[in-house]
């Protein structure tokens, strides 16, 4: 098995459809990609327990960053809007 051949085979993994970034990459590729490594692994070699942990690791603390990401996203938004209506003329004079 040449290195090649499992870099190719992962790419053609998650190539379709193309994505703009590597933010934009899911579990769904996740899975596939690592489907792929292992799909293309040399069984009497195989990749070592520590290192599919570490990546399994990486993935789940991007996943959660990812999660805290959108619920900021939503807190600022929530405050954005209470502001908003704190300080319009209207809500100034009702109070």
């Amino acid at each position: 098995m040449t290195i090649t051949s499992a870099t190719s085979a992962a790419h053609a993994a998650i190539s379709a459809p193309r994505k703009s970034s590597l933010a934009d990459l899911g579990s769904a590729d996740f899975i596939k990609l690592m489907t792929a490594q292992m799909q293309q692994q040399d069984p009497t070699a195989p990749v070592d327990q520590k290192e599919m942990i570490a990546q399994m690791a990486q993935f789940s603390s991007l996943s959660a960053t990812t999660g805290m990401a959108d619920t900021l996203k939503s807190i600022s938004a929530k405050l954005d809007a209470l502001i908003s209506v704190q300080t319009t003329p209207s809500a100034t004079a009702k109070a």
